[in-house]
């Protein structure tokens, strides 16, 4: 496997968990990723937002991509770890208000806009699980991007 594998995965399963750390509390959100490329992995939240405060504190992030199955032996997931990078780039949030036109009924809805914010998944170790890995955790192969 290669990053193009995770890439693809990701993109084809947008829904996923993120998870933050707020002092020793990890929390955990559901998130719908915006999409992915070799650059990373692609994000947006609000500023206000408490996962925004705490990825400023602290850029680590866990983030699992599940594609269904009705049979649960079938299932696989994705989980990445790693830091986060936020990007202040009028192009690119031009281009989510564009992709996501929901966005605009939030704040200003121009790319400009303070509470919108924009992050990426920029550096970390991605794995493949399924029931067949299930107990073989420190078997799986890893991938470092």
């Amino acid at each position: 496997m290669d990053l193009k594998d995770y890439i693809e995965f990701a993109n084809k399963n947008p829904a996923c968990y993120l998870a933050t750390a707020d002092s020793d509390q990890p929390r955990v959100r559901g998130f719908l990723m915006w999409y992915a490329d070799e650059s990373g992995f692609y994000f947006h939240t609000g500023t206000p937002k408490n996962v925004c405060k705490q990825l400023q504190k602290n850029p680590k992030i866990e983030v699992c991509f599940m594609a269904p199955s009705q049979d649960p032996a079938k299932m696989k997931m994705m989980r990445l770890a790693g830091k986060v990078e936020f990007l202040d780039d009028l192009k690119l949030k031009a281009r989510l208000l564009e992709e996501r036109p929901f966005l605009k009924a939030i704040g200003t809805g121009k790319p400009d806009d303070p509470m919108l914010a924009v992050f990426k998944i920029y550096a970390g170790e991605a794995h493949f699980w399924t029931m067949e890995s299930n107990m073989r955790e420190s078997e799986i192969e890893k991938i470092k991007f």
